[in-house]
């Protein structure tokens, strides 16, 4: 109930600061996106609560002092990040329409956005540890996770970010957003470096892993 709660919240408050911004309700591109992040609500909240309460439960809790200072840096700064990047496309495609963006890349951008919610799932659905923050996780068992998407990259909730923020951009038609989508990827480039020298010291088995899957990020790429 907390999650659902919560996720409607969450749902009002991204409508009002879009719909609010772009001072209109004709917005379809806006609607677009609404719709996908709310069916993505409406699906995942009952099944994460069926599948993994007690990750659903780490998930809403507070940082505790297991987490480094680094990672609650990164994790504030991604949230003005992320504020700014909305901010930038509701005035930019919806207000003031200074972008002009062909249809092409916001379809892109939708099937980006809804990909990124499906490698979220099954990140959720094969990593029982996948925390809200980096931390070692002892007192849950915490082992190496390595199937599933961790086949292919050593961080693909990571990977399902970046796709969603500049899905996210994209859809909406902001060419200016663009600017807040990089930098959250060049973020998130950074708390995967952090994240992996922190399991790699304090995770048995994970610098095996490393071994055998070398892409962090992209597959092929890094």
């Amino acid at each position: 109930m907390r999650l659902a709660v919560r996720s409607v919240v969450a749902l009002l408050s991204i409508s009002a600061l879009l719909f609010g911004l772009a001072g209109r309700f004709d917005w379809t591109a806006g609607w677009w996106f609404l719709s996908i992040l709310t069916a993505t609500c409406i699906l995942g909240v009952p099944w994460l609560a069926r599948h993994d309460p007690d990750l659903m439960h780490e998930r809403m809790s507070k940082p505790t002092d297991a987490v480094p200072k680094w990672d609650r840096l990164v994790i504030a700064v991604y949230r003005w990040l992320i504020l700014a990047m909305f901010v930038t496309a509701a005035l930019d495609a919806g207000r003031y329409r200074w972008s002009r963006m062909p249809l092409a890349p916001q379809i892109v951008g939708g099937v980006a956005l809804a990909v990124s919610f499906v490698v979220i799932w099954r990140v959720i659905a094969v990593n029982h540890y996948a925390a809200a923050y980096a931390r070692l996780q002892p007192d849950r068992g915490q082992s190496v996770v390595q199937s599933g998407p961790y086949r292919v990259v050593r961080h693909p909730m990571y990977t399902a970010i970046v796709a969603f923020v500049f899905g996210t951009v994209l859809l909406l038609g902001s060419w200016l957003a663009l600017v807040f989508a990089g930098l959250i990827a060049v973020l998130f480039v950074i708390r995967t470096r952090l994240e992996d020298r922190m399991l790699a010291t304090g995770l048995d088995g994970y610098r095996a892993y490393t071994s055998r899957v070398t892409s962090r990020l992209i597959p092929g790429v890094w």
